[in-house]
């Protein structure tokens, strides 16, 4: 056979002999195995589910990151007014930070005139470090810093607004993550009479500096609550007699077909870009849109939350007239 000759001089070329020259080592009994059931897609290197899988571990792992940031020490409100209106509305602060040399005002003078009768320490920095203890923020000369935020419990608000003695009003974030946001809608349900907020623990802004300052120290008196489950809470409330009103773009009803204001309510917002999640929205009992000119497709979600709960407001207090 060519290959194989015995003659002197002959070589046996590589790749002529059919079958293993040194042996398979088992190989080939191997390859007959089977390999097992085939993986979940989410299991599979380089699958688009498992792609997604970890982008979506990646968030939550950010997400915690961000809250335990959020609530692992003290915040400073940055700002002469903003620390100001905190000190008025008996923000439990632990120290008021003001620059050395600073031009003060009559802002300046008031709040440590405040916090020197509350017993807060008034302390004098220097302008680079007040810079670091206030994140960089634009602070004015004056920095106040309170403790981490105490949150009620949802049973708790409910049971506060029951004894007040009106109709319970609460308003539910749904996704709105905008520390300024947060504030802004906690101002706007102080000012108009609201009974306390409800914020989902996942998904949601919580009450840091940038939320102290934009509330203007309203968060003090406004109960603020988290719930495990923004659905199950919702419900609850359904439970104890109240209504639930979503704020939702594409409602057909407007605001001003709003006839539910006067009775028990909860008006959730949803946030700007996504609105209200799926499950929170079948559990609303109404949704509403607010009318606005042509051309405009949404509204900030603080403001959308001011304009609704000014509605209820007013129709409150003609019912409360008649």
């Amino acid at each position: 056979m060519a290959g194989n000759s015995k003659r002197r001089g002959a070589m046996r070329k590589p790749g002529t002999k059919k079958g293993a020259v040194v042996g398979s080592g088992g190989q080939r009994s191997k390859g007959l195995e089977g390999k097992g059931p085939t993986p979940k897609a989410s299991a599979r290197t380089g699958h688009p589910a498992q792609r997604k899988a970890i982008a979506a571990v990646n968030r939550a792992d950010a997400a915690r990151k961000q809250r335990q940031k959020a609530t692992a020490g003290p915040e400073t409100v940055a700002g002469r007014n903003p620390a100001l209106e905190c000190l008025r509305a008996g923000v439990p602060a632990t120290a008021l930070y003001v620059a050395i040399g600073i031009d003060a005002d009559d802002r300046v003078t008031e709040a440590v005139q405040l916090a020197a009768d509350r017993g807060i320490s008034v302390l004098e920095v220097a302008r680079g470090e007040l810079d670091r203890i206030t994140g960089w923020a634009m602070h004015q000369g004056i920095g106040l810093q309170v403790p981490p935020f105490t949150y009620a419990h949802p049973d708790d608000v409910l049971d506060a607004a029951f004894q007040s003695g009106e109709p319970p009003l609460l308003v539910a974030l749904d996704g709105v993550t905008d520390p300024r946001n947060l504030g802004a809608v906690v101002r706007s349900a102080a000012a108009f009479g609201a009974h306390g907020v409800l914020l989902p623990q996942r998904r949601s802004a919580s009450i840091t500096a940038v939320a102290w300052r934009t509330s203007a120290g309203t968060a003090a008196r406004m109960p603020i609550a988290i719930a495990t489950n923004l659905t199950r809470a919702l419900k609850d409330c359904a439970t104890r007699g109240l209504l639930i009103v979503g704020l939702d773009a594409d409602a057909q009803a407007s605001t001003d077909e709003l006839e539910l204001a006067t009775q028990p309510l909860v008006v959730v917002v949803g946030s700007e870009g996504r609105g209200l999640s799926r499950l929170v929205g079948e559990t609303c009992d109404q949704t509403v849109s607010i009318p606005m000119a042509a051309g405009i497709e949404s509204l900030n979600a603080s403001v959308a939350a001011a304009v609704v709960l000014a509605e209820v407001a007013r129709r409150r207090r003609l019912a409360g007239r008649t």
